[in-house]
């Protein structure tokens, strides 16, 4: 299908962009990668009359890591991400994940930004960044403001962020430990059916912190606070993991579609997260 009619703006900075989007306001449209918001406006279901396309916004493109923090700018791809082994080295977890989404041709224009800033229960990095306790830099008429991930997703495709607001930066501490992001799909490029994001660091057999945090198991991403407590308090063992594996199902809301009923995806989430918890931490 076609799109509707629209005027096509490319800004060269950040306050370019603010600037045109506090302008057109309603009727305009950021752009990242274009893969959730160009095949909703083929089926007239999105409608803008300005796209603001963000490519030639440079200093949206940038990785870097200093003093025990990861600086990741909006418009990094996720071929970036996974090509980067300074990223790799302080937080191996990303190119984990980005490795899961979708293919190479995706990757080569899909954004960790767009990813993030759309509120897709299905996107794979929302719940990545929680479990990475990452925060979002949004950037806005009335200036910078930096919102938390894991209060970020307030319903399917509702954020945090004003409509006037981009998403510019993510910013979240390196990492430790051991890591996982498990994934169960019906098909190589397809969304999960249910993933999990693991991060674990440990002092001598005895878990010394945790996070967890779902995909596409309930109309947000799932930070798993509960579960990640059990693990510090009780350890690893399969009592622990058992009970930290069913105080998170207690904590999704998934729903009959097309990748199966929910009663399937509670069963294949229970045993993803299980694999991402014992590989964490065999990595650990």
């Amino acid at each position: 299908m076609i799109t509707g009619n629209f005027e096509y703006h490319q800004p060269g900075s950040i306050p370019e962009a603010v600037a045109l989007l506090s302008k057109l306001g309603d009727d305009a449209r950021v752009i990242a990668g274009g893969h959730s918001l160009i095949p909703t406006m083929k089926l007239r279901l999105a409608m803008p009359e300005h796209l603001i396309d963000l490519q030639a916004v440079k200093e949206l493109k940038k990785i870097s890591v200093s003093g025990g923090e990861i600086c990741i700018g909006a418009m990094t791809t996720q071929a970036e991400l996974i090509a980067s082994d300074e990223l790799h080295k302080a937080a191996p977890i990303v190119r984990e994940t980005s490795l899961q989404i979708a293919d190479p041709q995706v990757r080569y224009m899909g954004t960790i930004g767009g990813n993030v800033a759309n509120g897709d229960p299905g996107n794979d990095m929302p719940a990545l960044m929680q479990c990475l306790n990452a925060n979002f830099t949004l950037s806005g008429p009335d200036g910078e403001r930096t919102v938390n991930a894991r209060e970020f997703y307030e319903a399917a495709y509702f954020t945090a962020r004003d409509d006037l607001e981009i998403l510019t930066e993510i910013r979240f501490p390196t990492c430790t430990g051991g890591y996982a992001y498990e994934k169960q799909k019906r098909k190589i490029g397809d969304y999960a059916t249910a993933a999990a994001a693991v991060l674990l660091t440990k002092s001598g057999d005895s878990c010394e912190s945790a996070s967890i945090a779902l995909t596409n198991l309930a109309d947000t991403p799932v930070y798993c606070e509960e579960a990640s407590q059990q693990l510090v308090s009780n350890g690893l063992g399969d009592d622990s993991v058992k009970s930290a594996v069913a105080s998170a199902m207690g904590q999704i809301d998934p729903v009959d579609d097309n990748r199966g009923p929910a009663e399937f995806k509670r069963h294949a989430a229970a045993i993803i997260l299980r694999k991402a918890i014992q590989q964490a931490w065999a990595r650990a």
